[in-house]
């Protein structure tokens, strides 16, 4: 009887400690985090913005497009164009209306800057903004 004992003890030890619990936990928080993840959709480009002291900080959830030194319109990464202006904006103001930001090179002509601005109002933004960085 001691030796069944015994060898069950013996038994015991040597299985060690179980991590299936412990790695569930762990898969669980992962998924918890990439759900409540934030994702910022981005112009796809660098731009050198100009400075501006009355600089704001906008809610997160905007509508972002770039015009590039050699006068690109982006949007996500893609080559927009000044005509395909209006219908992204259309597009994003179906799903609800939130502000349009404008990341434009300091090099820009101001001309494309305002036929810009233009085809997001046409396309009923109620708030159209430019991105600027505070000195």
């Amino acid at each position: 009887m001691n030796s069944r004992l015994q060898r069950r003890i013996e038994a015991q030890q040597l299985q060690g400690i179980d991590m299936s619990p412990l790695l569930d936990v762990v898969f669980i928080l992962l998924i918890f985090f990439i759900v409540s993840t934030v994702f910022v959709k981005e112009t796809g480009v660098e731009v050198d913005k100009p400075q501006a002291i009355s600089a704001q900080q906008l809610k997160q959830n905007t509508l972002m497009l770039a015009i590039t030194d050699d006068s690109r319109v982006m949007y996500d990464g893609a080559n927009i164009g000044l005509t395909g202006v209006r219908s992204v904006v259309e597009q994003q103001m179906i799903k609800e209306s939130i502000p349009v930001v404008i990341q434009v090179d300091k090099s820009v002509r101001s001309e494309l800057l305002v036929s810009v601005i233009d085809e997001a109002k046409l396309a009923g933004a109620s708030s159209v903004n430019i991105a600027t960085y505070k000195p």
